[in-house]
């Protein structure tokens, strides 16, 4: 699924708002990536788009203001609201960039309201370690990985390790510590 935003016209700005040469470079290093489809879950891709405008109408903008104000005030060699204004710019730069190449090749895997018998993308699974302790985990887009809240990445070991089981199925998975037997209890659609 593609999605084409146009770019507001206030968020569009000139050359001399984009880059200065002012010794750092660190906006040359664009952020890495992940190559080929990116699968996403709908919420995932609801955040990644709401991110990418709340940037592009809403903290780009008011950065532009206070570079342009610090701008009027002369000298920029030593104008700390105007270079870091500028840092600033170059970040939101950078996520703006990446978001959108994340977006253009977004893959939507919804599984709501589906009943999966075994484990797929995009659906809670819960786990039996070797030592007892259930956890549950969904499986979720690159973008969409945190650890805190059970969301593990398709492409994690862990994930890798999971797909395509059924509950009760028995599976070793590498963890940091070392491989550890892991047991299919349940598998839910969100």
């Amino acid at each position: 699924m593609r999605e084409v935003r146009p770019i507001e016209e206030e968020t569009v700005l000139s050359k001399a708002f984009t880059r200065e040469n002012d010794g750092d470079h660190s906006d040359e290093s664009e952020l890495p990536v992940p190559s080929g489809k990116n699968y996403m879950t709908p919420e995932g891709a609801d955040r990644l788009r709401e991110e990418l405008k709340r940037l592009l109408t809403e903290t780009r903008p008011e950065v532009v203001k206070v570079v342009s104000w610090a701008a009027s005030n002369g000298d920029r060699s030593e104008n700390g609201d105007y270079l870091y204004g500028k840092k600033r710019l170059r970040e939101i730069d950078r996520r703006i960039r990446y978001l959108q190449k994340r977006l253009d090749a977004v893959e939507v895997v919804d599984q709501r309201g589906s009943t999966p018998e075994k484990v797929v993308f995009g659906i809670w699974v819960g786990i039996r370690y070797e030592n007892g302790t259930v956890k549950r985990i969904r499986i979720v887009g690159f973008d969409e990985t945190d650890p805190a809240q059970g969301y593990v990445s398709w492409q994690s070991p862990m994930a890798r390790a999971l797909l395509g089981l059924k509950i009760g199925d028995a599976t070793t998975v590498r963890m940091p510590k070392g491989d550890e037997e892991v047991e299919i209890e349940s598998i839910e659609a969100p």
